[in-house]
């Protein structure tokens, strides 16, 4: 308790202080997912002096259940996330608006806290700190948004995406071959996902692609069958 009571002067103190190199702004400290969600906060730091610096982000307390992950994900991209520390460089007068923290929900729902202090590796009271707080809800029920006597499918969820989205699926015979196309509104097809029959979710990846509009559709045995809207957001 006093660990946590001292983590929290410090940070508070270093806020009111600010940090003299560098500024950190875009964030929100307040955020709501489901289970099994990425929640995702951007975050920008700007160099504010006349010279090249080197941060240091890093996580200080993490108040969160069994099954979260705090991550730090450099350009956006949780795929290669740092859980405790992640170090930049930034020319003068550079921003970088590509950085994302963000928590994995876990299976249980809950309120969590994570607490980051960004610092100047050459002057550590050169700091700010960063509180996020994460509220974690029970899925709401999926509908079924296609459903045959060869296969039951649910939408796409997160949606809008960011970085990655899932597809629940459950294939009721081997018979037939199931699979996922991603297309633009143009209708060019941009990837494609096979449906194994032993298995009952996909994964979508979206990183790669830009803000905007999207579809998928459902094939059997290359057949279309169902189309639905993907919203990718940055």
């Amino acid at each position: 308790m006093k660990k946590t009571l001292l983590l929290a002067l410090i940070l508070t103190l270093s806020n009111l202080l600010k940090a003299q190199s560098f500024e950190v702004s875009g964030y929100s400290e307040n955020h709501k997912g489901f289970i099994g969600d990425l929640i995702k906060t951007p975050i920008q730091i700007r160099n504010t002096s006349g010279k090249a610096i080197t941060l240091i982000i890093r996580r200080e307390e993490a108040q969160i259940g069994s099954t979260q992950k705090s991550l730090i994900c450099p350009d956006g991209n949780c795929e290669n996330a740092h859980p405790d520390d992640l170090t930049l460089r930034l020319e003068p007068g550079q921003t970088i608006q590509n950085l994302t923290l963000a928590l994995e929900a876990g299976l249980v729902p809950g309120f969590s806290t994570v607490r980051y202090v960004i610092y100047n590796k050459s002057n550590q009271l050169d700091s700010f700190g960063v509180e996020l707080n994460f509220s974690v809800e029970e899925k709401p029920v999926k509908n079924d948004i296609y459903s045959s006597r060869f296969i039951t499918i649910h939408d796409v969820y997160p949606n809008p995406v960011f970085d990655f989205a899932h597809i629940d699926y459950r294939l009721l015979t081997d018979r037939v071959k199931a699979k996922i196309v991603i297309h633009n509104i143009l209708g060019s097809e941009l990837s494609e996902y096979e449906l194994p029959y032993q298995e009952n979710r996909i994964k979508i990846r979206a990183e790669e692609f830009t803000a905007g509009i999207y579809f998928y559709t459902l094939y059997l045995d290359s057949e279309s069958v169902m189309t639905r809207k993907l919203i990718v957001k940055r």
